[in-house]
Formats: C-alpha cells, sequence, structure tokens
C-alpha cells in the first residue's frame, strides 16, 4: 500500500507542476522500481521464501496500477489541479485584457508543450462570457475562437481550456485553414 500511495503523490507532483515530468516518471522512475521489484522477487523465489514473494509481487502489481490510473488520466488530473490552484492568477491575467473587437474571446496560453518546433501543442484559457463554449463536445472550429480545436474541457462557468491541434496556436492555423475549414 505504501508503495502505491508513494507513486501517487510523485507522479501526482510530477504531472501538477510540469506536462514533461511524467515522462521522467514512464521512462526512469517506473522502470528502476520495477527492476528493484523484480530482483527482490527473484532473491524471495531463490530463498524459498513464498510470503515475501506474493508482498513483492502485490506491491509491484499496486504500482503498476496506480501509475496506470493516474497516467490513463493525467490531461484531466493535471488541469483540475492546476485550476484548483491558481485558477485567481490565470482569471485576473485573462480579464485584464481589453474584450477582442471582432468577437473573439479573452483568452491566454494556458499550457505550451512541444520539443525544437516539432509538434508544438498549445492549450489555451479561455473566458466565455455567454458560456456558448458548453455546446462544443467534439472537435471543430467554434466562433471566437480563430482554429479548429481538438478539444473543449470545461473548467467552471465561463473558463475553457481549449486544446488546439499540433503547430497551431491563436491567430496562426495553418492546417486549419489547409483542410478548408
Amino acid at each position: 500500500m505504501f508503495v502505491g500511495l508513494g507513486a501517487a503523490v510523485a507522479l501526482l507532483s510530477m504531472i501538477i507542476y510540469s506536462p514533461y515530468l511524467d515522462l521522467l516518471y514512464i521512462f526512469l522512475i517506473a522502470p528502476i522500481i520495477c527492476l528493484i521489484c523484480l530482483v527482490l522477487l527473484v532473491i524471495a523465489a531463490v530463498r524459498k521464501r513464498p510470503r515475501q514473494c506474493l508482498s513483492t509481487l502485490l506491491t509491484l502489481i499496486a504500482f503498476l496500477a496506480v501509475s496506470a490510473v493516474i497516467l490513463k488520466n493525467e490531461d484531466t488530473i493535471r488541469a483540475s489541479f492546476r485550476w484548483l490552484a491558481w485558477s485567481h492568477r490565470f482569471k485576473a491575467e485573462v480579464l485584464a485584457q481589453p474584450a477582442p473587437a471582432n468577437g473573439g474571446l479573452r483568452h491566454m496560453v494556458w499550457e505550451a508543450t512541444g520539443f525544437a518546433g516539432v509538434a508544438n501543442s498549445t492549450v489555451y484559457l479561455v473566458f466565455d462570457p455567454t458560456d456558448s463554449l458548453s455546446a462544443a463536445h467534439s472537435p471543430g472550429r467554434f466562433s471566437g475562437i480563430p482554429c479548429e480545436f481538438r478539444l473543449v474541457r470545461r473548467l467552471e462557468s465561463h473558463w475553457y481550456s481549449v486544446w488546439f491541434y499540433a503547430d497551431e496556436d491563436w491567430g496562426n492555423c495553418p492546417w486549419s485553414n489547409a483542410a478548408g475549414h
């Protein structure tokens, strides 16, 4: 149980503070912990200690189960925790912007990921005073958003995160516009 709890705390803290630290977890921390558990399992089997084998095996299973559940829901968990912890700061920054004259929505970069100009993914925090984005359940275009979006997630009333497709950002939509949308 302690390994499962420790894995949950470690992975959650990594996910909350950086969109990349889960990769450190997947490619470094998890393999090391799995290797240690497997070595301990082999040692217990060689010494013919069935209770220690069972305990180590259950520890490994708990670790993998907790990790899988958290990683599967990583985007939702990250957005929820970030919004809970820092929404007041994000709201103030967005609301300090002048209202767009062209019917657009106030927004700011919520998160940007990518590496060396390849597969850059941008998520925007969007203030929608009419809550019209609540109707955006599938990928596509929406009035007030210049590019085709991949996902819209409601954070709370009037506040949404809008995920654009790779290599597009607010005002630069080469793929959406090339597709003839």
